[in-house]
């Protein structure tokens, strides 16, 4: 099966099993999943009790269309511990207009568990939409979110700098913001902390090849702004991936644990610090 919006994968290393007496202790958050996709219909029940049976908590379902963001929020509207996030993401620019920037800030305003406008932003290596619409909608739908002070979520792919450009003049005003599934150079990841975004930590991180680079940066992201997510259906982490073709949140432990390996930090006091941060961004109280 072909997923649009999400990033090949390759199989790679695996990484080292959870200790059970963990499981009790973390309390995580997926950050970024599409819990909307339609390859969870079938079994939405059991992906969300084996997120609960893997603590966890808190899960955000990210919008890349009108149709999808809709979606988002009918779930996160009938499950306890779920958000939504509205947006049209760089692949579908070029069916974009003010009507569906309307639509999507009339859906967010509606319901208060969108916590979000996003994935927003720019994508230069598959170019689904010209470069041009991608960039105008990306600086209206920043703008859409300030009018609603909410935080943003950029997906950000070889777009050489041009995201940071775009979205600079607007460091002054823009609420909060996350880049997710982060995977950039180290000069970005510079740029994208001295205007005060949170950096998105997908599987790629457990990936031995592939993940090698963003291992390297990991250190240098300030705890405080550091978040995991899954990105499910996409980019499953090892050694589940090995496994599983398909992604889901309860894998979004093993991408804490890589982190904390990585960091040489505590398990359970790095998901602490991880869980406060989602919150933050979110707007969502930190205690259930």
């Amino acid at each position: 099966m072909q997923y649009r919006h999400g990033h090949a994968s390759k199989k790679g290393a695996q990484t080292t099993q959870c200790p059970s007496i963990y499981v009790n202790f973390m309390k995580l958050f997926d950050s970024h999943c599409h819990l909307d996709d339609p390859v969870f219909g079938a079994d939405l029940a059991g992906v969300l009790q084996r997120a609960r049976d893997n603590g966890v908590a808190g899960m955000l379902i990210a919008g890349v269309t009108l149709e999808t963001s809709r979606r988002a929020i009918r779930l996160a509207e009938t499950h306890p511990g779920i958000y939504a996030s509205v947006g049209i993401h760089p692949h579908d620019a070029s069916g974009c207009s003010e009507q569906k920037l309307d639509d999507l800030a009339g859906m967010a305003a509606g319901c208060p568990k969108v916590r979000a406008w996003g994935e927003i932003g720019l994508d230069f290596n598959r170019m689904y939409s010209p470069q041009a619409a991608q960039e105008r909608w990306l600086v209206r739908q920043i703008e859409k979110a300030g009018d609603l002070q909410l935080p943003v979520i950029f997906h950000e792919r070889d777009s050489g700098g041009r995201l940071i450009e775009l979205v600079r003049p607007f460091g002054r005003t823009l609420k909060k913001a996350v880049v997710h599934c982060f995977s950039g150079s180290g000069s970005e990841l510079a740029d994208y902390l001295a205007l005060g975004f949170y950096i998105g930590v997908t599987g790629i991180v457990t990936m031995d090849k592939r993940g090698a680079p963003l291992r390297a940066l990991i250190p240098q992201i300030p705890e405080t702004r550091l978040l995991i997510e899954t990105d499910a259906p996409y980019l499953t982490p090892a050694p589940q991936r090995n496994r599983h073709r398909r992604n889901e949140p309860a894998f979004v432990r093993q991408v804490l644990l890589k982190l904390a390996e990585v960091r040489r930090s505590d398990p359970v006091q790095l998901a602490r610090s991880i869980w406060q941060n989602t919150c933050r961004l979110y707007g969502i109280a930190a205690s259930p």
